[in-house]
């Protein structure tokens, strides 16, 4: 539960968590919950083929009870492509703009224990999207969680994301954007009121190294953060901790100056790198550029803490 309490969650609501944590949530399509709840105005909303609805974008998954995308209980909706190319990249599948073949290990008590193809991705319109989203009001509202867009990188597919926040702020729900802040300056700006928590990804200070190790410049990425600074936006800088990349003393160094250089942004996330997806390589049979590359230490993580800290900015470790 220490993941919810970095998140911000209050002790009630950690308890409103701890009763779902252990939820059978492969019956969860199964449950049915009260949309007009007591306390909240979620008047019924009649069936509607409005253009918003039909609008179409590609995801490669929904993650439905997530707890560590945001504050409280949470669905995550992950969008395909990404512009920046990090070979640490948790979710390679998200690069991709376009639904992609891969291939699934069949386990042996299931099958043959041999391979399968599979696509990774598929177009879906707003209204199949929302139709997941709803289904868990009751549990945004005791938690108070909500809905998060993740990828890849949201703010690639600017016309579904919008649709898709517009239906969020018709039913009342809390919306969360994990981003890189890669994306055109009038694009970005377009949606900085829209959201009510950014989650802000910083890598890497030295546009040199950046460009060396994502494949574009950090330029855009500071100048929209920048852009963000403002009294009232709720944002969260999350800084990847990866070893002999990201937490040399320089990059740690620049990246805290950085962040201790804005005026109302004070907040940072420091995520340690790990293995996770070494699977999903292989299923896309992509290389690991990263196989060899430990996760970072206890103590290393605590140094990089110690330099944000120097500079004054409030510290949390994720997971």
């Amino acid at each position: 539960m220490d993941a919810l309490k970095q998140n911000g969650i209050s002790n009630n609501q950690n308890s409103v968590c701890a009763r779902y944590e252990d939820l059978d949530t492969s019956k969860a399509d199964e449950l049915t919950f009260p949309q007009d709840l007591p306390g909240k105005s979620r008047a019924a909303k009649p069936e509607t083929n409005d253009l918003q609805s039909m609008k179409k974008g590609t995801i490669f998954d929904i993650k439905r009870f997530a707890i560590h995308d945001g504050p409280g209980i949470r669905t995550t909706v992950f969008l395909k492509g990404c512009p920046l190319k990090c070979p640490w990249c948790q979710n390679p599948e998200g690069q991709n703009p376009d639904p992609e073949a891969a291939i699934r290990a069949i386990p042996v008590e299931e099958g043959t224990g041999a391979n399968t193809d599979e696509t990774m991705g598929r177009v879906v319109d707003v209204k199949e999207v929302m139709g997941e989203i709803e289904k868990d009001i009751l549990f945004y509202d005791e938690s108070g969680g909500g809905v998060t867009f993740s990828g890849g990188e949201p703010l690639a597919q600017p016309e579904f994301l919008e649709a898709l926040l517009n239906k969020c702020k018709e039913s009342n729900l809390h919306t969360c954007l994990d981003t890189c802040g890669y994306a055109p300056p009038e694009v970005f700006a377009s949606f900085a009121d829209k959201i009510d928590l950014f989650l802000y990804d910083l890598k890497l200070m030295d546009d040199r190294q950046h460009q060396k190790y994502t494949g574009v410049s950090n330029r855009l990425i500071l100048d929209n953060l920048k852009a963000l600074d403002e009294p009232g936006r709720r944002v969260i800088v999350r800084f990847l901790v990866i070893p002999g990349i990201t937490d040399t003393k320089e990059n740690v160094s620049a990246a805290a100056n950085f962040v201790a250089s804005l005026k109302t942004l004070k907040d940072v996330s420091l995520l340690p790198y790990h293995r996770i997806a070494s699977e999903k390589y292989k299923r896309l049979r992509r290389k690991n550029e990263m196989e060899d590359v430990p996760p970072p230490s206890e103590k290393a993580m605590r140094s990089v803490q110690a330099r944000f800290e120097s500079r004054g900015i409030k510290i949390t470790i994720g997971a």
